[in-house]
């Protein structure tokens, strides 16, 4: 256990927000400081409505807000994939840790930009995709690579579905290509490409076939 609790700071009042805020409280090495909204209201609204009260956590109407507050360790971004380049390196560069929401950019080219701002700024960078950083999963790891117990990977399987109803199809981010450009692919498809890659040790794959 860490001797002083990271501060955390919220970009956003997105419903995963909402459960990554009992996460932090639960953990024994953090505390929630700050949310941000583009909206005050927003905001002091969120803060209530999880069990928070304005005395405990700082609320500001801007995302800058939260990056400029000296007191802020680490931001937690779960913003529209569009936006994680922004304001992922401008945390970095506010001297931040970055935890973002998965995926974690909508191609190489911008997620090298927010590395390389993470290791220019000399903060940390974490995908928030809890069950590769878990310790069940080393575990699973050391198991999968005892040859005597499992013998040799020849196949993998992964599927990931959830039902979504129309409000989801016609209103959420993950519908709309200037939000989240990746769709499917980068919201579910993203567990099952990492699951499959964990699994062959990081083996990149030499051919990829898509149906439709």
């Amino acid at each position: 256990m860490a001797d002083t609790p990271v501060r955390f700071g919220i970009l956003g009042c997105a419903n995963i927000a909402r459960k990554m805020c009992r996460a932090i409280t639960l953990s024994p090495n953090s505390v929630l400081y700050a949310i941000a909204s583009r909206s005050l209201e927003k905001a002091s609204s969120f803060v209530l409505e999880n069990g928070f009260s304005p005395v405990e956590v700082k609320v500001y109407d801007s995302y800058e807000g939260v990056l400029e507050d000296p007191d802020v360790d680490a931001v937690y971004v779960p913003l529209p994939t569009s936006l994680h380049v922004r304001w992922a390196v401008l945390a970095a560069e506010k001297g931040k840790h970055v935890l973002l929401e998965k995926p974690a950019a909508p191609n190489l080219a911008e997620l090298d930009r927010i590395l390389e701002a993470c290791e220019c700024s000399v903060v940390q960078f974490m995908d928030a995709t809890m069950w590769m950083h878990h310790p069940r999963t080393s575990e699973m790891r050391a198991l999968l690579s005892d040859a005597q117990r499992f013998g040799q990977l020849k196949s993998i399987h992964s599927c990931f579905t959830y039902e979504a109803d129309h409000n989801f199809l016609q209103n959420n981010i993950r519908v709309k290509p200037d939000l989240d450009s990746l769709g499917a692919l980068g919201d579910i498809g993203w567990y099952c490409i990492q699951a499959i890659l964990w699994a062959a040790n990081y083996e990149l794959p030499e051919t990829v076939t898509a149906w439709r």
